[in-house]
């Protein structure tokens, strides 16, 4: 049975934890915690200490939790400051989500419940999929990207590295969301979103640049 710390205890690291209580095979130990005002506990998982900890745990797999709309760069930021093995790397994949034999999913990825990968579909890695979103046939979602609650992406659409689609977005076969982009709540994206443009609406249209890419 491996150990498992889930850095983030925030809302995706707390969904992944509880996702964690549904699955034989793991033992989760605690959150990792960079930001001091989580406290010590959080949904009565203890907070073990910051990434610095993380590091020094010989073993334990991790899972990089974080990330949000306003920071969505953040789980990218860790992981490349962690240094790790891909190996040490936990995939996590809801016991009520469904992936197809010819689907794949990188390390370090989430899946949340009721998600459904339907065929050949690609997650990489450190890829965030939130609960209900639907990843049909030929998808390709790149490492480090962020796919919101409810999103619907139609056939042979790619996701870039490191783009954010936001909750209930339905995205048009074949178009591609580039590198860094933002795509917001609710939007209908029927053409092809530039690297590193924040796009929203129905049908979406560009409204500004994305925030700039934080520090680690």
């Amino acid at each position: 049975m491996p150990d498992l710390v889930i850095f983030g205890a925030g809302g995706l690291g707390r969904e992944t934890a509880q996702t964690v209580t549904a699955l034989p095979g793991w033992r989760l130990l605690g959150f990792a915690e960079d930001d001091p005002r989580r406290g010590h506990e959080v949904d009565g998982v203890p907070i073990l200490g910051g990434r610095a900890d993380v590091a020094a745990l010989p073993g334990v797999q991790v899972a990089v939790c974080t990330g949000s709309p306003r920071d969505y760069g953040s789980r990218e930021r860790i992981v490349r400051a962690l240094g790790l093995a891909p190996d040490r790397y936990a995939t996590i994949v809801h016991p009520t989500a469904w992936v197809s034999p010819s689907s794949r999913i990188g390390p370090g990825s989430v899946v949340l419940a009721q998600t459904v990968l339907t065929a050949s579909a690609l997650v990489g890695a450190h890829v965030a999929v939130m609960p209900h979103v639907t990843v049909t046939h030929d998808d390709v979602i790149e490492d480090y990207a962020t796919i919101a609650s409810g999103v619907r992406l139609g056939g042979g659409v790619r996701v870039r590295a490191g783009a954010y689609v936001g909750a209930g977005a339905l995205v048009r076969e074949g178009v591609e969301i580039g590198a860094g982009a933002l795509v917001g709540m609710g939007a209908v994206v029927l053409r092809d979103v530039p690297p590193g443009e924040v796009w929203a609406g129905a049908p979406a249209r560009r409204l500004r640049p994305a925030p700039q890419r934080k520090e680690a």
